[in-house]
């Protein structure tokens, strides 16, 4: 009765077979419908019909446990099942996976193939659908070189025999519909090489299992967002000119619970707790550290193998979805750290998906990053682009994502980044730009802001690369922001020096005003300032602990006075005094202590007020939103400028050493009285009360070029 030729009874056999539903299932043939199924270490198999529940035997016609048979009066195919009776006694009933169309259409295949797939995360992966009238889980994932790929998990008892997949041309996708799993499947794919059989995870995968472990799970999303009016708004918002100051958070470290062995706060716990926190302390948004599934706690989340799966240490994807959707609710936004830069060599992930160089460049020299030991993604290949733009546009839209900030974006432009001379490879016209990564750069862009409008897109770049936030029409690379990570250097490294030194290095400070505007800039005081033994900002100022929270007061008050956006790493508001570790939390009894508490009061205060003062944000991309007062006193260390609005203006004056001033006298352009909305050195912050005057008056005595002036105790 087999009606198989040997060459593809050997490759149906040995799971080698590209489209094994064209002999699997149910056939119309001259004798009759004839159905075949692979149930290796079956007893008898059975078909039955879904009307009438006629039973037809299939014979075993191999010893690898292949059965067939013919359905006796049926001419056309019709509604079965498949009653396999196993040796132990177990029998298992359900719909034939073989016998449905693929569920991944032409329309997909062809988009997926030109790279232009925007929603794509919808298709690829694993999927809870309804065929005809059938519930179950379409599988589909990208292995072109691969021999043969079959769905295994706990499901099958991981054995890749029973749901081999069918590949769809050309497209390198293979597929297969699973009749009667649910939401909660454990699963990976095999995937046969010319060297052998390995197992993958899911590229796709929208729910990973907790580290250590690494299946992919089948996630139905249930979770209805609640957040339509900030949908409505964040749509046509314009990040450029509103306040924006970030709380930037490790998730896992941030608040632990101590009664339960220092265990992290879940999705939904934390969703409350750091809600509420991030309001009170006058922020924005929060930015998140990676939360897309690591295997690895110390890469911080960096070392990316889920870019669809928020981890799930914290809680499934619908509990992520709650976290983002309670931060809206608040008032606060959310933006994700996404790394598109390069990816772990973990056996199980994306490195030689299909026993060959897919999302990576075989050549180490274009192909592996040298200071992390991880793969470099392949950035001309289409469907790689496809990939990362896929799982950028789904942070955004499946999970109302507000933003991304997109690490290590100096590795991407840069073919020779971190590397000697005969370590890189040059372009095709002989430079060190990698022009793939550039043309992604700018595809990511210019997808995310049409189809997410009022999503940020933020470039942690330290390079001095032209127009990184330039319109792309214009030859830039179309980010919203960019880190400026020259300003943080400076900053950091005048605020360390003794006062008594300061004098000699003003520059430091106004240097950035320079190039100010060449960019549109967010002023990061990261994670990366508070590890690997550079301490916190608290360690990083001199004098005893009265002066270390005195500078931290007007360090602050600089950053959010100045022109561009702040972020503002967890821990600093408090002052902290021991850098950050990530397999604890921050210490938050500290902030009970006095001067601790009256500076997180300060911080707080410096927040609200930064929100409340359009002068200090709406013309932060414009030229005419800043001027200098006084530049030059270098003497005394103190700086001040105007911030302006559209139809006010404050000042902002800086005091960069100990030393008082009683009179300290400065030009205004107006003729009004001044009312002091903030000083760091007032009392209730910690700090001497020496200027806690509020009401200044104008003198119509010219200074500093102004017609006009006020005398200020500094």
């Amino acid at each position: 009765m087999n009606t198989l030729s040997k060459h593809d009874l050997k490759r149906l056999m040995s799971l080698e077979l590209r489209d094994p539903h064209a002999f699997l299932g149910a056939h119309e043939t001259p004798r009759g419908v004839i159905v075949r199924a692979r149930r290796p270490d079956a007893k008898s198999v059975w078909a039955v019909e879904d009307q009438g529940g006629r039973r037809h035997p299939l014979q075993q016609v191999h010893a690898g446990g292949l059965f067939e048979g013919v359905m006796a009066d049926c001419p056309k195919i019709c509604g079965y099942q498949l009653e396999v009776n196993y040796r132990d006694g177990l029998t298992v009933r359900g719909p034939d996976p073989y016998a449905f169309l693929p569920t991944f259409g032409e329309i997909d295949v062809h988009l997926s193939s030109e790279g232009r797939h925007e929603k794509l995360a919808d298709r690829m992966g694993a999927h809870v659908c309804d065929l005809g009238g059938v519930k179950g889980v379409s599988f589909a994932v990208w292995a072109p070189n691969a021999l043969g790929v079959s769905v295994v998990g706990v499901f099958n008892t991981w054995d890749g025999r029973l749901h081999p997949m069918r590949n769809l041309g050309t497209s390198g996708i293979w597929e297969l519909f699973v009749p009667g799993l649910e939401s909660g499947a454990v699963y990976k794919y095999e995937i046969r090489t010319p060297l052998g059989p390995i197992v993958k995870i899911d590229p796709f995968a929208s729910w990973v299992e907790k580290a250590p472990l690494t299946g992919a799970i089948v996630h139905e999303r249930k979770y209805k967002f609640r957040d339509e009016d900030w949908m409505k708004a964040r749509a046509t918002a314009d990040a450029l000119r509103g306040p924006l100051s970030v709380y930037e958070v490790h998730l896992g470290s941030w608040r632990r619970v101590p009664e339960e062995d220092g265990r992290s706060l879940t999705y939904r716990e934390i969703a409350h707790e750091l809600g509420d926190y991030v309001v009170e302390a006058g922020f924005t948004h929060v930015e998140l550290m990676p939360v897309m599934e690591h295997p690895f706690e110390g890469s911080w989340g960096y070392q990316v193998t889920g870019y669809f799966a928020p981890t799930s240490r914290f809680g499934d994807p619908d509990d992520f979805r709650y976290f983002v959707d309670e931060m809206h609710a608040r008032g606060i936004g959310v933006l994700l750290d996404w790394v598109p830069a390069h990816f772990p060599k973990d056996a199980f992930s994306l490195g030689r998906f299909d026993g060959t160089a897919l999302y990576e460049h075989l050549d180490p020299r274009q192909g592996e990053h040298p200071d992390w030991g991880t793969y470099v993604f392949n950035y001309g290949r289409r469907e790689v682009r496809n990939l990362l733009l896929a799982s950028a546009l789904h942070w955004l839209d499946s999970y109302h994502i507000d933003g991304l900030r997109v690490d290590a974006v100096a590795s991407m432009l840069y073919l020779d980044y971190s590397r000697e001379a005969g370590q890189w490879l040059p372009n095709r016209y002989g430079g060190r730009e990698n022009l793939d990564a550039i043309d992604f750069l700018r595809d990511m862009n210019a997808v995310v802001h049409a189809e997410a409008p009022g999503c940020v897109t933020i470039a942690e770049d330290s390079t001095a690369w032209p127009g990184v936030t330039r319109p792309i029409h214009e030859g830039g690379l179309g980010f919203t922001f960019k880190w400026n990570m020259g300003w943080m250097h400076d900053t950091l490294e005048y605020f360390a020096k003794d006062p008594v030194y300061r004098q000699f290095h003003q520059d430091l400070l106004t240097f950035a005003m320079i190039y100010e505007h060449s960019e549109n800039f967010i002023m990061p005081l990261s994670h990366d300032e508070m590890v690997h033994l550079k301490g916190s900002l608290f360690q990083k100022m001199p004098g005893d602990r009265w002066q270390k929270l005195a500078n931290l007061r007007v360090l602050f008050a600089y950053m959010l006075t100045r022109p561009g956006k702040s972020l503002l790493f967890m821990g600093s508001e408090l002052a902290l005094p021991s850098e950050w570790n990530h397999d604890q939390s921050l210490d938050w009894h500290l902030g009970e202590e006095a001067d601790r508490a009256a500076f997180r009061e300060y911080m707080a205060r410096l927040g609200t007020l930064y929100q409340e003062l359009p002068q200090l944000w709406q013309l932060d991309a414009e030229t005419r939103g800043f001027e200098w007062i006084d530049v030059s006193d270098k003497t005394n260390c103190v700086l001040s400028y105007l911030r302006r609005s559209n139809d006010s203006h404050a000042v902002v004056v800086l005091n960069l050493t100990p030393t008082p001033h009683a009179h300290y006298r400065l030009g205004v352009p107006e003729s009004t009285d001044y009312r002091c909305v903030l000083s760091s050195d007032a009392a209730q912050w910690g700090g001497s009360g020496y200027s806690d005057s509020e009401l200044i008056r104008t003198d119509d005595i010219p200074y500093h070029g102004r017609r006009y002036s006020i005398e200020l105790p500094l």
